[in-house]
């Protein structure tokens, strides 16, 4: 297949059935395109809209976001779960702040914390149009299909590589929301199978993990305070105390004598 031709077939897939609509992509402000992309690095675009459009209602801008005490963006990211996206975001919210601008190039972008070489790149395309370079599962599904049907073996090096050949430099923004959303089609239909990556590993299930009482720890505490007793009622696992510690290691919780909160919690 031609460069032409693998065009032609990413935009036509596009104009019928692009998500055109999406919020980030009517307003892709560098704040809007931020948000966006910690959401989006572990959560379907379903569940995403709606915590988005109620995260820019509570936070605005960046600067209402890096005013915010940590607990409040904690309580607003409920339910999107990976916690730590939200005080990655916090965090990356005050740098710019103060930085005194929303950073634009590359090598600055991935100094904000959270932000690594594939959200850098997306930050740079949809807030910036600027031509840059990014490689993540939807993209990978695309050219896994087209151009190694039968590999088991690509290295993101080779996809990068393909990627700069072929991306449609006329118009950077909607050449990745067109691939975005034609690799979204072809694993729904289970085509091209992320399984060819090299050294490609299976996330491990959530039920019973360590990620889920996590998730449970910071949810019992956006409504206040508690012992590690108090949460033992509602989370009935041996590894309380040991992930509570681990919580408080990373800056996710604080203790306050014998009770557990977030942040910056007032109550």
């Amino acid at each position: 297949m031609t460069t032409e031709q693998f065009q032609v077939v990413v935009w036509q897939y596009y104009e019928g059935h692009g998500r055109k609509h999406l919020p980030w992509r009517e307003d892709p402000s560098p704040y809007h395109v931020l948000v966006s992309e910690l959401m989006l690095q572990q959560t379907q675009v379903e569940r995403v809209i709606p915590k988005f459009n109620m995260f820019v209602h509570v936070f605005k801008n960046v600067e209402q976001l890096a005013q915010a005490p940590l607990s409040e963006v904690l309580a607003a990211w409920q339910g999107l779960g990976y916690n730590r996206r939200a005080r990655y975001l916090h965090e990356a919210a005050q740098a710019i702040v103060h930085l005194g601008h929303f950073p634009d190039k590359h090598e600055d972008l991935v100094k904000l914390p959270g932000v690594g070489r594939n959200t850098a790149g997306a930050i740079q395309v949809y807030a910036f149009a600027h031509v840059a370079f990014f490689v993540e599962t939807n993209i990978r599904t695309v050219y896994f299909y087209h151009f190694f049907a039968d590999r088991t073996d690509v290295t993101d090096a080779e996809n990068y590589a393909l990627l700069e050949r072929t991306a449609d430099r006329r118009n950077i923004r909607g050449w990745y929301a067109a691939l975005m959303d034609y690799g979204t089609y072809l694993k729904s239909q289970k085509l091209g199978s992320i399984s060819k990556r090299k050294h490609y590993k299976k996330q491990g299930g959530f039920m019973g993990s360590a990620r889920q009482v996590r998730g449970q720890i910071i949810r019992e505490l956006t409504h206040g305070k508690k012992t590690e007793a108090q949460l033992a009622q509602v989370i009935n696992d041996e590894r309380l105390g040991i992930i509570l510690e681990k919580l408080i290691s990373e800056g996710m919780v604080e203790k306050e004598r014998t009770a557990y909160m977030l942040p910056g919690q007032l109550v």
